[in-house]
């Protein structure tokens, strides 16, 4: 099978197509021919070993030290189950799925095998493949974020990064709970910030977005762009502060919990259970959200794909057709 490999970390360079053995699932397992992947924020710090030097160590152990240990990236597809494990009792041939891949990587690739009790679900009907690629890491992260800051109905949340793939997820999802949403974008994405159901956009680029006047019970950082600071002139005293990108708190934020009443949720992984994505295609089917998909290429244009994701502004999704035959 065709599979996009990277030997050694570096620049979107390092990725090559090649050819390499075809996986066989084992009794608990499916093997899932796969339609689309996509380029995330997550890919590009694995591929380029971008990490904060606090875990460096545990970085190398986990990704591997002179090269990485899992060659083939990819942490999020969807595709059809080609053939199941003996064991499998959820999933059948000819099943469309999506799943995230995040423990093991191996998106990029013709073939997938997952574990039957892993992140994967049924696709959503009203979805193409290309689309059902870009929910399960964005969406799922959002979601499981949202959750363990109990966000309520009638509360106030403040995305901020509500452009990009977390964020536009996360706008989504905190409306679906019945919060008031504002977001925090740039100028070029307002309208798309506006069209995913926020109540307010603000421009970051036009001024100081903390100096609005307005508290806020949840604040969102989906890009870590903000100043800590800043946000917590925003947040109210009993209120959430969430960092989907930033592991290690600083000594502001380890001060901040310890002095005040204000919660700190950071950077961790959501569990690796298919329950959200099941919820997920719910919501997708009852249009109650959205995909943003910012370009679509083609499995051999990858590198470029990896290039403009590295620029840090794409907008919502940037997915990867592994099947030329399918359509966006």
């Amino acid at each position: 099978m065709r599979a996009i490999v990277y030997t050694k970390y570096g620049p979107p360079d390092v990725l090559q197509l090649k050819e390499v053995e075809k996986p066989i699932p084992k009794e608990n397992e499916i093997l899932v021919k796969v339609k689309a992947t996509t380029v995330t924020v997550a890919d590009i710090r694995a591929r380029g070993f971008i990490v904060p030097p606090a875990f460096w160590l545990p970085a190398r152990i986990a990704l591997g030290f002179k090269q990485p240990k899992k060659e083939i990236l990819g942490m999020e597809l969807t595709g059809v189950v080609e053939s199941v494990g003996k064991d499998v009792k959820r999933f059948k041939e000819g099943d469309e799925v999506f799943a995230a891949s995040l423990a093991s990587f191996g998106a990029y690739a013709e073939y997938k095998c997952l574990p039957e009790d892993g992140p994967v679900s049924i696709k959503p009907s009203n979805l193409t493949f290309a689309e059902a690629a870009a929910i399960p890491l964005g969406a799922r992260t959002a979601l499981f974020f949202l959750k363990k800051a109990n966000i309520q109905s009638g509360q106030k949340v403040l995305v901020y990064g509500a452009s990009g793939s977390v964020g536009s997820y996360a706008v989504q999802l905190a409306k679906y709970f019945g919060a008031a949403v504002t977001g925090v974008c740039s100028t070029a994405n307002l309208e798309l910030v506006k069209s995913l159901g926020a109540d307010q956009v603000i421009d970051y680029t036009a001024g100081d977005f903390s100096r609005i006047g307005e508290t806020y019970d949840v604040i969102f950082e989906a890009v870590n762009k903000s100043s800590f600071s800043d946000c917590m002139k925003l947040l109210k005293r009993d209120g959430t502060y969430i960092n989907v990108t930033d592991p290690l708190p600083s000594g502001r934020m380890l001060w901040t919990q310890l002095t005040s009443r204000k919660k700190l949720l950071l950077s961790r992984n959501s569990p690796e259970t298919p329950e959200a994505l099941d919820f997920l295609k719910e919501l997708v089917e009852m249009g109650k959200l959205k995909v943003a998909i910012d370009r679509y290429y083609e499995f051999e244009e990858i590198v470029e794909a990896h290039r403009y994701v590295e620029k840090g502004h794409k907008k919502g999704n940037v997915v990867i057709n592994v099947d030329p035959t399918i359509k966006e």
